[in-house]
């Protein structure tokens, strides 16, 4: 399926994505749980020198959630809130992930598991509560800008699964 352009579909990938990722952890080996991250300088783009292991995944997972969870919500109730938190912006949105890295590393895998869990849900319960029309028609909200609402939810669910199950299976070819 292409990217989503409905809320059902919007519902459907997330899930299913969502579940494939928690299918392909309860996959994971000891040996693939216990080894740290490495996946040497060919790969370029921070995430992967950031993430040294999959509670490092989960949490950032978690972290997006929250920050669409906040921002819509903070939107909804006439507060003026951008999607990232200042001083962060589309240019160095790297930064902040590097601080919710640095949040999270007294966190347990355990303890991310759930996290992420219950963030999911919530996200999906929130994206539930709006129309096709309010998800991916152009100028519904005016605190989205140019983009659509919908953009925002694949972004942080389905799409991001699918980065966190990549990683992983990098990860478990490296194992090898």
């Amino acid at each position: 399926m292409g990217r989503p352009t409905t809320k059902a579909d919007l519902i459907e990938t997330a899930n299913t994505n969502y579940q494939e990722l928690n299918a392909f952890i309860l996959s994971l080996t000891e040996k693939e749980l216990t080894t740290p991250f490495e996946f040497g300088q060919e790969k370029k783009e921070a995430h992967w020198q950031r993430d040294k292991n999959l509670r490092d995944i989960l949490v950032h997972l978690y972290e997006w959630h929250q920050l669409l969870l906040h921002w819509v919500r903070s939107n909804q109730e006439g507060k003026n809130q951008s999607f990232l938190p200042k001083p962060y912006n589309w240019k160095n949105y790297g930064e902040l992930n590097v601080v919710f890295w640095k949040k999270h590393q007294d966190t347990d895998l355990e303890e991310a598991k759930e996290l992420l869990r219950q963030s999911h849900q919530e996200v999906m319960e929130l994206a539930e509560t709006f129309s096709d029309e309010e998800l991916f028609a152009k100028g519904v909200f005016p605190w989205v800008g140019s983009s659509t609402l919908g953009s925002y939810f694949v972004s942080n669910t389905g799409s991001h699964y699918n980065w966190a199950i990549k990683k992983l299976k990098a990860h478990r070819k490296n194992c090898k």
